[in-house]
């Protein structure tokens, strides 16, 4: 049986992650997540203070190409391997871990449902809406605390690429989702929804 392929998207802090590992821990190993973030190109000859300033909310700053290829892979029933990305360094690391096709293949960023091409793979598309000051909080707490930035770098960012990004090219994408969940992964209803659904592709074999 073909893997069923999800899109979860949703501006930065909307709780796409949370989502992701709520269907991850109730399916356990019948559900594999890759997030588009791993798939960041690698900013060579560059140095930190010059990575740091590059503009990491642009579609330029993915390597699509490969997550699309990978994707076709794993559908296929081969297995690939993933780049592995540092937010700390920000920049893409040497190292790859290695993914297993599953019944199930969750892909989470907020940028996926803009790219026609990832769009067409997905069978289920959802969107992750969370209030915008909710989301920045969720981003500064979570970029201070496990990201190394400084909070002045956190605003400094979302002012000058994060928002306007979102507003440019994540909030539009929104219009191609099959689902709207609401606070992401604690709207219990929804989650229960897309369990069902998955569990019915699953039930199928």
């Amino acid at each position: 049986m073909s893997a069923i392929i999800i899109g979860i998207a949703g501006g930065s802090g909307s709780g796409k992650t949370t989502l992701a590992k709520h269907l991850k821990d109730h399916f356990g190993g019948e559900v594999t997540v890759i997030g588009h973030d791993s798939y960041y190109k690698r900013q060579e000859g560059k140095t930190y203070e010059e990575r740091a300033l590059q503009n990491y909310d642009h579609p330029s700053a993915f390597e699509t190409d490969l997550l699309i290829r990978h994707l076709e892979e794993l559908k296929e029933g081969r297995s690939v391997q993933c780049p592995v990305y540092s937010y700390v360094d920000h920049n893409r690391t040497d190292e790859t871990v290695e993914i297993a096709s599953t019944k199930v293949l969750i892909v989470e960023g907020f940028l996926i449902l803009h790219e026609p091409r990832l769009r067409e793979m997905f069978d289920i598309k959802i969107f992750v809406e969370t209030d915008a000051d909710e989301r920045i909080l969720r981003r500064a707490l979570r970029d201070v605390e496990e990201r190394g930035r400084t909070l002045r770098s956190v605003v400094t960012q979302y002012l000058t690429t994060v928002k306007p990004m979102h507003e440019q090219y994540v909030e539009p994408s929104r219009k191609y989702a099959d689902i709207i969940v609401l606070e992401g992964g604690h709207n219990l209803v929804a989650l229960e929804m897309i369990m069902q659904r998955i569990q019915n592709h699953i039930d199928k074999e």
